[in-house]
Order: C-alpha cells, then sequence, then structure tokens
C-alpha cells in the first residue's frame, strides 16, 4: 500500500514575540528563522520519518529547491513535484511566549495544479492507496472525485476550513484528521462527543480522528470510540503538532496496529515535536517515539 499526498509546500517565516500583534501595532520580534512548512509536506515528511513509503505531489517555485533537497534527506519520493514560474507558497508565522502562533498564508506555486497534473499523478496509482489531502491546494473537488472513481483510500485534514470545501463530495472521504475547531464547523457542533456523533451521522462509513488540544484526541468509526490524553511537555512551538498527528496515525494504519496502539504513538510523536521549532525540522522519526514510549 502505497500513501500519495497532493499538498502544499510554504517556506515559513517564523516571528518569536511576547503576544500576538495586535491590529495598528508595530511589535519588535526576538529573533526570525526560516523553515520548510506547508501542511501537506509536513504531513508527508510525518509519514516517512513514522517508516511509511509516502509520494508527495505539488507545485513549487523556482526558489523552492530547498523542498527537493528535503525530500531527499527525509526518504520522500518527489517524482511528482513540479517547478513552475511562479513563487513558492510562504506563511508568515508569530509564535508567542507561551507557543501559541497564528500563520499569514500566501499560496502562490500551491494554488496552480491542473486536472492535466491530478490525472497525471493519480495515474501511477491503485485501488486501496491511501490519497493524503489538505486544504492548502487548489482542486480539491476533483481531486477526490477522481481518487475516489480510482478507489483510493482518502484521507483529508479540512485545514484551513474555508467555503472551498462545501463544493467537496465528503462523503467520499474514508478518513476524516481534524480539530475540534474544524470538526465543529463541519458538524455545527460545539462538544467533542457531540461533534463526533453529527460527523458520524453524516459520514457513517468513516473513520474520524478529533484532536482535542491539551484534552489529547478521539477516534470514532461506526461503534468503536478510543480516546487518548496527551503527553505533558513543555512546548516551544505547535505549528506542526497536527501534522506530525496525522502522519503518524496514518503510518500506524499502514502497519495494521491497533487504534489504541496508534493513538498513543501519534500523541507521543506530536509531544516530541512541540519540544522543537520549526514544522519539518521538528517531527521525530519512528525510532524516536518508539524509545520514549518504553
Amino acid at each position: 500500500m502505497k500513501v500519495l499526498t497532493i499538498g502544499s509546500m510554504n517556506i515559513d517565516h517564523v516571528y518569536s514575540v511576547d503576544h500576538i500583534v495586535q491590529p495598528g501595532e508595530t511589535l519588535t520580534t526576538g529573533g526570525m528563522n526560516v523553515f520548510l512548512g506547508g501542511k501537506g509536506i509536513n504531513q508527508s515528511m510525518a509519514l516517512a520519518k513514522a517508516g511509511a513509503e509516502v509520494y508527495h505531489s505539488g507545485m513549487i517555485g523556482k526558489d523552492g529547491t530547498m523542498f527537493l533537497e528535503a525530500c531527499k534527506e527525509y526518504g520522500v519520493n518527489s517524482d511528482y513535484i513540479r517547478t513552475i514560474d511562479v513563487k513558492t507558497g510562504h506563511t508568515i508565522i508569530q509564535v508567542d511566549k507561551n507557543a501559541q502562533n497564528c500563520i499569514l498564508l500566501y499560496g502562490g506555486a500551491n494554488q496552480c495544479l491542473t486536472a492535466e497534473f491530478v490525472d497525471e499523478v493519480l495515474g501511477n496509482f491503485e485501488k486501496g492507496d491511501i490519497l493524503l489531502l489538505q486544504n492548502e491546494v487548489n482542486m480539491l473537488p476533483y481531486i477526490i472525485d477522481k481518487a475516489y472513481e480510482k478507489g483510493m483510500q482518502i484521507a483529508l485534514n479540512p485545514s484551513p476550513f474555508d467555503d472551498k470545501l462545501s463544493e467537496c463530495d465528503l462523503a467520499k472521504v474514508s478518513i476524516f484528521l481534524l480539530n475540534e475547531i474544524e470538526g465543529g464547523q463541519i458538524s455545527g457542533q460545539t462538544e467533542p462527543d457531540a461533534i463526533l456523533d453529527k460527523l458520524q451521522e453524516l459520514y457513517p462509513e468513516a473513520r474520524i480522528v478529533l484532536t482535542l488540544g491539551k484534552d489529547g484526541a478521539v477516534y470514532a468509526h461506526k461503534n468503536e470510540r478510543y480516546t487518548q490524553p496527551i503527553f505533558k511537555v513543555e512546548a516551544v512551538d505547535t505549528t506542526a503538532a497536527g501534522d506530525t498527528f496525522t502522519g503518524y496515525f496514518l503510518a500506524g494504519i499502514i502497519d495494521g496496529m491497533e487504534i489504541p496502539d496508534i493513538l498513543k504513538m501519534s500523541a507521543k510523536a506530536s509531544s516530541i515535536a512541540v519540544t522543537r521549532a520549526g514544522a519539518v525540522q521538528s517531527i521525530p522519526y519512528r525510532k524516536e517515539v518508539e524509545e520514549a514510549l518504553k
């Protein structure tokens, strides 16, 4: 079973601040770092570091060659990454003294996918393979429809949540990986149990992983429900926490692990990631996670 991510690649400009800047305010930063990021590539890297065979697909500009180098370094297949004459996507991220963040996103090359490109990439995958998607690239409804026609398992992290998702046939999604805010936006509910109940009513065949920040995560599928508390750590940067969880969860599914064990491994991996700055660089390798669980 192979995993294909059709997803974003962003150059992250991360600024350390005392507090998130307010309207009209000019704020001096405590430092600035440049990292590789984007929910798509973060999740591909997490999958690779968790031991999965993963292929990443998307668009970068001529300023994005570092993503090809990183894929080679971390074991992500980059055969389906194309370089075009548009700037690579980028973000401006503020991280405050409590490790909370806010993110300004410029889509750039991530918004330049075409139907022809999607068809070409999907032509290399088969029924049963996993397609991992987020909402930081264009063509999402088309990608979902075409992958569903092929019989692929579609895993969706509906982030950032916006009106584009209303154009997608979410009934074709096999696995939802989402946080409490996104779950509430889709379901119209506010409490975790009510969110899960409504999502299961809307999408009765789908597996649902709902992350709840400091309250851990919950998994629901038909009559099964499992909860996983967080591992308490001193957080430095929470930017890639959810992406790390997503990658490790899918890697566990591919390996045929039991759901409670997958949730525990994913939570531990996320707890390690938040103790480090950056996105791709912060994600731990499987061996490190397994050692930390002993």
